[in-house]
């Protein structure tokens, strides 16, 4: 398909607004899947509210200038299709990874995280890690963990005095 240059224009203008705003940026070779394969994957992420985007490199290059994802630009060649997450930054790792499992003519190129450029194995790192949910549930369990050992502490001169107190009045009763 050829696009006229108004909308590559249009194009490009589109994907640095979406740049700007991304917590998460995959880049993957697609090479090797048909359209059914493609079109699977790309319903498995929009239904996650992300996007699965075929576009030119040099489109790529053009929109990532002056974002943070221009770090990317050296992965900008041969074939891509580019996942953008505006959410949960692993998730979209998560999803690609254990579709590349099924599908390993799916190639995960590099990943864009938090300021960092991530190498493949460091994407598929980053989708071996639980959920948001139960990581925030985690450090609330390590948070609470002080505060209770610390009013423990805190009672036990109180548990402690009731207790003496006690065997003074048993005592005193006999």
């Amino acid at each position: 398909m050829v696009l006229k240059r108004e909308e590559k224009e249009r194009l490009v203008a589109e994907l640095h607004e979406k740049f700007k705003e991304v917590r998460a940026v995959i880049l993957t070779d697609f090479t090797g899947l048909d359209v059914a394969q493609l079109s699977r994957l790309r319903r498995q992420l929009q239904e996650r509210g992300m996007e699965y985007r075929v576009v030119k490199n040099t489109l790529l290059r053009r929109a990532s200038q002056k974002t943070a994802l221009e770090a990317l630009a050296e992965h900008f060649v041969g074939p891509n299709a580019v996942v953008l997450s505006y959410e949960d930054p692993v998730l979209p790792a998560k999803i690609l990874v254990d579709f590349a499992k099924e599908e390993p003519e799916l190639q995960i190129k590099a990943g864009f995280v938090e300021g960092r450029v991530l190498e493949p194995k460091d994407v598929k790192a980053l989708a071996t890690l639980p959920p948001r949910e139960v990581l925030i549930g985690q450090m609330v369990g390590l948070l609470k963990a002080p505060l209770a050992m610390l009013v423990g502490v805190l009672q036990a001169p109180m548990r402690e005095l009731v207790g003496v107190l006690q065997a003074i009045k048993e005592g005193k009763s006999e």
